[in-house]
């Protein structure tokens, strides 16, 4: 009972338990904890959770009532005074920025135009996916069950195993998958599970920017290698750091150029890492959903010891799911399984079992065969909206890079753009040496009203603005 823990009763102490309960409260009152308008529990309540006589804490709400703090509704029960006495009001404190405010614009809120990771939220598929979703929290509802597999839901990594193998060339099995909070959850699982802090890794430049943050609060030492048009130089990265413990790569579409990994390139970095005895961190952040031909086997596909593989349907379903998955080599799953059942256990297996029966039933399936037709026309209208603008465009996965003139203050733009409802992510930012290049990142998932003429002639006042 939350109100209950707002007080510490002193058994022994010179005030009455009356008045440290009185005084409890008030103090938890006046510092918002129990805010104006709500609801205290009832005498009867408190007093079993605080293990104290009713007429005790009755005595104490008198108290409170008499001083204007609560409020006594008959059956309604007693509440906190919606308008509260100036002299119990403490000044508000500075507030506290949301957090990556300088990365993202804002949470809990409508994707933008141009907004990088968000799949378009006019083609999820609501109807199939809300009675999936009812049916399995009916069951839940209604049956009973103990803890949850820390792992998550074996419904669901069964599934993955049978997914990945035809889609991405995968072999594994239930027990080497892990379902986790977004990419970001199994990023931290893997530094836990691994002990990396203090270790050196190889971080893609340009590569992106949340993933660097994470290394460097993790106390890795992210070592910016060069990306080219055959994705991350290998050769670069044993110049640069060739006893690194992890190479964090996004092979299938490097984020943010899209290019993908060679089949060469592809070679070497797993001949280092066998020879290294270091791991490779696969974020396959898009999966087979690739707008040119067939996307290309995950790298995990070609060596299941020494990489781990990320896969996320944040990008593809909804963000608003925050679950990822995290397939480990074998001789790695019982120890990730310990760290993860201790330190990160996975959270609602309601959405992971409905997950699993939107996967099994074939619906992600056909969703991401729309998703590719629906991104390939939106990306074709930008281009089409972009070229009498800008001169440099060049496709990006599901975006479009704009290269701007060096010097060109794409921070400044990109922070202008959201008062117009636009979103693009500033291209300077996604490489270590932020004077490196300048530009801008479109997403092509999310249309505005109207197509993409008007924004793009927006965008070009803004470069001209700031440029």
């Amino acid at each position: 009972m939350q109100t209950a823990e707002q007080i510490g009763l002193q058994r022994y102490a010179d005030r009455s338990l009356t008045e440290q309960i009185r005084a409890g409260m008030a103090q938890a009152i006046a510092e918002g904890r129990v805010p104006a308008g709500s609801r205290v529990p009832s005498c009867r309540d408190l007093a079993a959770a605080l293990g104290v006589a009713r007429g005790t804490v009755r005595n104490a709400y008198d108290m409170l009532v008499d001083s204007q703090l609560l409020v006594a509704r008959g059956a309604a029960g007693t509440w906190v005074s919606a308008v509260l006495p100036a002299s119990r009001v403490i000044p508000p404190k500075a507030p506290v920025l949301a957090p990556l405010a300088d990365v993202v614009h804002a949470f809990d809120v409508a994707p933008l135009t141009f907004q990088m990771g968000t799949p378009a939220s006019d083609a999820f598929p609501a109807k199939v996916w809300s009675r999936i979703l009812a049916r399995h929290v009916r069951e839940i509802a209604g049956g009973t069950t103990g803890y949850a597999d820390p792992r998550g839901s074996l419904m669901l990594r069964q599934e993955l195993v049978s997914y990945l193998s035809l889609a991405r060339g995968i072999r594994c099995q239930a027990s080497q998958v892990i379902i986790t909070n977004g990419y970001t959850g199994a990023l931290g699982i893997i530094f836990l599970a691994l002990g990396l802090r203090g270790a050196r890794a190889w971080s893609e430049d340009p590569g992106y920017l949340l993933a660097r943050r994470a290394l460097g609060l993790a106390g890795i030492e992210a070592v910016p290698v060069p990306v080219d048009e055959q994705g991350m130089s290998v050769a670069d990265g044993l110049r640069l750091a060739a006893d690194a413990r992890v190479a964090l790569v996004t092979p299938g579409q490097q984020s943010p150029l899209g290019v993908t990994l060679s089949l060469a390139r592809r070679g070497e970095l797993l001949a280092w890492a066998r020879q290294q005895d270091s791991w490779i961190i696969e974020d396959d952040y898009l999966g087979e959903l690739q707008l040119q031909g067939r996307a290309a086997p995950a790298l995990a596909a070609l060596d299941a010891e020494r990489v781990l593989h990320i896969g996320t349907f944040s990008k593809t379903l909804s963000p608003a799911l925050r679950m990822g998955y995290l397939v480990v080599p074998d001789a790695l799953a019982a120890h990730f399984a310990e760290t993860v059942a201790l330190l990160a256990p996975a959270s609602s297996s309601v959405l992971h079992n409905a997950v699993a029966e939107f996967l099994h039933d074939g619906h992600y399936m056909r969703h991401l065969r729309r998703m590719k037709r629906l991104y390939a026309a939106r990306l074709t209208e930008l281009l089409q909206a972009l070229e009498p603008h800008f001169s440099s465009l060049s496709r990006a996965a599901l975006a479009v890079v704009i290269r701007l003139p060096q010097g060109t203050r794409d921070v400044q733009i990109a922070q202008a753009a959201l008062a117009h409802g636009m979103a693009p992510s500033p291209l300077s930012v996604w490489y270590q040496d932020k004077t490196a290049s300048c530009g801008l990142v479109l997403g092509v998932t999310n249309l505005p009203d109207g197509g993409f003429a008007a924004s793009a002639a927006r965008l070009k006042a803004l470069v001209e603005a700031f440029g």
